[in-house]
């Protein structure tokens, strides 16, 4: 039965590292490595938190990314953050997919205006979400 279990998540973690590394060689002119994604994570965080924060955007924006900062406290998700690499790799695609809507409702100026990080963590983050 553990081992069922066990390999049940191995292959929900593969999946998962699969689908981000697919994510991550469609990026248009540009290939952004499992790296350069698991190293954006911090900044998203601050990104979804700043942008929780700003009543200006749309209720729904703001439930999204509620969403979003709940599934990421969570240690227990896809793949547990305790599993090395690929624990924050689920939790890069949902942020990834989930910036995604929010950067098309949002706007690229919001975007711009919260995030924490550098100039380049921006350039890659929409990059990897397609807004550009």
């Amino acid at each position: 039965m553990t081992g069922a279990i066990l390999g049940g998540l191995v292959v929900v973690a593969l999946a998962v590292l699969g689908v981000l590394l697919l994510a991550l060689r469609r990026v248009p002119g540009h290939r952004t490595g499992l790296r350069e994604a698991l190293g954006l994570l911090p900044s998203c965080i601050g990104l979804a938190r700043r942008l929780h924060g700003d009543t200006t955007l749309p209720r729904s924006v703001r439930w999204q990314l509620r969403g979003l900062l709940l599934y990421l406290a969570m240690p227990i998700d896809l793949v547990p953050d305790v599993v090395p690499v690929l624990g924050w790799a689920d939790d890069v695609l949902v942020a990834l997919l989930v910036l995604r809507r929010v950067l098309r409702t949002a706007g690229p100026d919001a975007v711009a205006r919260h995030w924490p990080g550098t100039p380049e963590g921006l350039e890659a983050l929409r990059r990897l979400t397609g807004d550009r």
